[in-house]
């Protein structure tokens, strides 16, 4: 199934490619979580990644944001090769969002979606403490951005309101404003509808479509079968960490195989479920690393003064209390 871009001129499977992943292989110590897996999003295209939990999916989602460097294999947006860091996979063109809520919960609405400015703006720290003309231009139409994306949302009524007051679902909104307001050329959604009812999954659903209208690519992950179906245009198949099958709608329903992994039956050359495990294991020990690491040094580096980054790991709302999101990958 391809679809039209806004133009109407051009289809996705002619557009350009936006995101390009070769050969990604994602080993800890011995085991591995992710193997050879190629994707490529194009220009105006919305792909769906699915598979049974514990299938790397959240795995392969940190190799393309730079919060995993891969063992093998490298991620190109644009045709460039992205350096191994997510704030600069961000200023590149990439933003995403988790499936566990991650916003600043005593900061507002507002203040949150201007937070996901801070690759676009260029001042810098003598500018803000001066605070002269060019900065108050640039804050300026900052907050004009931020508005303009919360009115995308729905959310504009809300801007002064505290993020951790919002109803879950316009906590998840917000995460995608907060998310598009880095201008990005490819979204990477992580279950986006997770916890949602058949109300707000659809708005969500009409809200992704309006993102692609914009002409931004989309690759989500998600474990609702009909919402990723009724969405994409291609959707891919992860299954312990290997792509199973890649295709339409269609073409993936009716596999077999993809029918086998998610009831659960084994099929011809599937992994065990020991090295199913054991994967799943490794990629806990490595997110707990990756989740100490980080506010270790925050703790003895960073002023007390200093405003959070947007790539930053801020605390979750008490709607997403639960595990850091980069051990998402275990639950998947």
């Amino acid at each position: 199934m391809t679809t039209t871009t806004e133009t109407g001129t051009e289809t996705t499977a002619t557009a350009a490619a936006v995101l390009e992943a070769r050969g990604v292989t994602m080993r800890f110590g011995g085991l591995t979580a992710v193997r050879d897996v190629d994707l490529t999003v194009r220009q105006g295209e919305i792909v769906g990644l699915i598979g049974p939990n514990g299938a790397g999916k959240t795995t392969f989602f940190n190799c393309l944001t730079g919060l995993y460097v891969p063992t093998e294999g490298q991620v190109s947006y644009k045709g460039t090769v992205l350096p191994p860091k997510p704030h600069l996979v961000t200023q590149a063109g990439i933003a995403r969002t988790f499936q566990n809520i991650r916003l600043f919960s005593n900061m507002t609405v507002l203040e949150n979606v201007l937070v996901g400015r801070h690759t676009r703006t260029k001042e810098g720290l003598w500018s803000a403490l001066v605070r002269g003309p060019g900065f108050k231009r640039a804050e300026a139409a900052s907050r004009a951005r931020a508005m303009e994306l919360l009115e995308f949302v729905g959310l504009a009524a809300k801007a002064e309101h505290l993020a951790r007051n919002l109803p879950y679902g316009e906590q998840r909104k917000l995460e995608i404003a907060r998310a598009l307001a880095s201008d990005p050329g490819l979204l990477l959604l992580d279950e986006p509808t997770a916890g949602m009812n058949q109300a707000e999954t659809r708005t969500t659903e009409e809200l992704v479509f309006a993102i692609r209208d914009l002409g931004i690519a989309v690759l989500v992950i998600e474990h609702d079968m009909k919402f990723i179906f009724n969405l994409c245009d291609r959707v891919a198949v992860l299954v312990q960490g290997e792509k199973l099958v890649e295709g339409t709608s269609e073409v993936v329903q009716g596999d077999e195989r993809v029918v086998a992994a998610y009831l659960g039956t084994p099929f011809e050359g599937a992994p065990g479920a020991e090295e199913a495990a054991e994967v799943e294991a490794a990629e806990a020990h490595a997110a707990e690393a990756e989740a100490t690491e980080p506010e270790a040094e925050a703790s003895e580096d960073a002023p007390a003064d200093e405003a959070p980054a947007a790539d930053a790991a801020p605390a979750e709302t008490p709607a997403s209390e639960g595990a850091d999101s980069t051990t998402e990958g275990d639950s998947k």
